[in-house]
């Protein structure tokens, strides 16, 4: 599913003294099969976007009620909005938001926070029986929910019954997870995957999700304010500011402005700042930025200097 923003705007609290815009005019194209990042400062609007590719915001066309507001006289229209998801075109009122919402699932950030039900079972089958167009049979449920228990890495039979706030808090991430890929979505979005783990465990996290990506997800949508991360796994990253679309590069290309990125407030990988300090000594490393590639072009260029060659 090919996600395709033009002149996307949208503001909180529209005609209040607490009016606030946060996306200004924003078009930002992301291609099916991608491991997409999205970046950005706190109020950037990164997040007011994502939350628009499945419809927990909705722009006004999509509303029941809305009438479009009539031009005055030699008023030249805005450019139109466009939002598509597949097939799925969210200015539309007549779109099947619950088919969406199948097609595209959302990881909230700390998403164990939000497991509510008595058992694993129950947790991970709620979003299935929520979107599903038709009733499921008991042995249906049971069927999709072992898949996805098992794709994020955990014992089906072992953790079925138990409450889910019994379990560890790696344990609760993958069955929230869980709990998201059930239906299968086409296109999955994550907000900060691996806030509050220590290494290991954010190693982890981006390991299970790029399995997913193998095996369970075409797409996979990112927002993250660790930029080892972006850089490390993305194969393309949007820089969000003031509600505005800045860059839209390969994180090879991207963390190569690293002044202006510091202008922005945001930071850079610890390899783009090695890389800069080696050249304030004479010395270029031109890698992609991810640590094997780094650590491989520093040690080619140490053997070589070793070795005596200019």
């Amino acid at each position: 599913m090919r996600i395709v923003a033009e002149h996307l705007s949208y503001t909180y609290n529209p005609g209040s003294p607490f009016a606030s815009a946060a996306l200004r005019d924003v078009s930002l194209t992301i291609e099916e099969g991608e491991f997409f990042g999205i970046i950005g400062h706190t109020g950037s609007g990164k997040s007011t976007f994502v939350q628009h590719l499945n419809g927990l915001l909705r722009l006004p066309s999509s509303q029941k009620h809305y009438r479009p507001k009539r031009l005055k006289k030699g008023q030249t229209p805005p450019p139109a909005t466009v939002l598509t998801v597949g097939d799925f075109d969210l200015t539309d009122k007549k779109t099947n938001f619950r088919a969406l919402r199948k097609s595209v699932g959302m990881v909230f950030q700390y998403p164990e926070y939000q497991l509510f039900a008595e058992t694993v079972r129950d947790d991970v089958a709620f979003g299935l029986k929520n979107f599903s167009e038709e009733k499921l049979s008991d042995a249906a449920i049971d069927e999709a929910v072992r898949a996805a228990v098992e794709v994020v890495g955990l014992d089906y039979e072992e953790l079925k019954d138990k409450s889910p706030f019994e379990l560890s808090g790696g344990q609760k991430r993958r069955v929230a997870i869980a709990g998201v890929i059930v239906t299968r979505p086409e296109v999955l979005v994550l907000d900060e995957p691996a806030a509050g783990l220590d290494p290991l465990g954010k190693r982890e996290v981006m390991e299970l999700l790029h399995k997913l990506h193998r095996e369970w997800c075409k797409t996979v949508v990112i927002v993250s304010h660790d930029m080892d991360e972006i850089s490390e796994n993305c194969t393309r990253a949007a820089v969000f500011a003031d509600g505005t679309v800045r860059y839209v590069l390969p994180p090879h290309e991207l963390f190569r402005h690293a002044q202006e990125l510091t202008e922005l407030g945001l930071d850079v990988p610890l390899t783009a700042k090695l890389t800069a300090l080696l050249q304030e000594k004479g010395i270029v490393v031109d890698s992609d930025f991810t640590t094997a590639d780094f650590c491989e072009k520093v040690l080619a260029l140490w053997k070589k200097r070793k070795e005596g060659a200019q």
